[in-house]
């Protein structure tokens, strides 16, 4: 057997075991806790107060204007000067939350604003109140334009949570240079880490088509209501 093949195949159940471990709770974690923060945020946006729009386009001005590593170390190295102490874990699970959140919130705006205003006075007119109309007319035809940009920034996070192992996470990427460390083999485990990367993300893009293919079939609801 070769030896890159031998490396490769010792170091898999490593690797994989980091994987699941940590990399998927903490892109699992992650984007719903950022799907949570990016829909009250775009929410506030478009329906709240002027004082308190402008404080979440602030947050969503920092967070997009700055890079996600910076983020990762200004919680992990920079909140222990003030006090706030934080395991890496958690550290990586706050920032990874905080900037999914930003982006969402921009994609969750852009399609609230895509759903037509008629739907709204259409709910209103049989005594719907902004709840009901929120819940049972508009998110229902918002959800289906937002699976394509949403499932782009979920397959996108898989791949940044290797950043993670700058605040020392022992996530996928971690892992493979743990290995590194002891092995010296810089090409072989790199392409390993690479190509599990890949697969994750060939599977998550191809459940992606086959939910967008699945939703095309109501493609015409918002375009008939308008």
């Amino acid at each position: 057997m070769p030896h890159w093949l031998s490396l490769m195949l010792d170091s898999l159940p490593s690797l994989l075991w980091a994987c699941i471990q940590f990399t998927v709770p903490l892109t699992l974690l992650s984007f719903v806790l950022g799907l949570m923060v990016g829909f009250l945020a775009a929410v506030i946006r478009l329906f709240a107060p002027a004082p308190l729009a402008w404080v979440v386009r602030f947050y969503v001005w920092i967070i997009r204007g700055t890079p996600l590593l910076v983020q990762l170390f200004l919680i992990f190295y920079g909140l222990p000067s003030v006090g706030i102490v934080l395991d890496a874990f958690p550290a990586a699970l706050i920032g990874f939350t905080l900037n999914v959140g930003a982006y969402t919130s921009e994609i969750i705006r852009a399609v609230l604003l895509a759903v037509p205003k008629g739907q709204w006075e259409a709910a209103y007119s049989i005594g719907m109140t902004w709840q009901q109309a929120m819940r049972r007319t508009v998110l229902p035809q918002a959800t289906r334009i937002a699976v394509p940009p949403l499932s782009n920034t979920f397959i996108s996070l898989v791949k940044d949570t290797s950043l993670a192992a700058a605040i020392t996470v022992p996530e996928l990427f971690r892992a493979g240079q743990r290995i590194v460390a002891t092995t010296y083999e810089p090409l072989i485990l790199y392409v390993e880490v690479a190509l599990i990367y890949l697969v994750v993300s060939s599977v998550l893009s191809s459940l992606q088509g086959r939910l967008e293919k699945r939703l095309s079939r109501y493609g015409g609801t918002i375009e008939a209501a308008s």
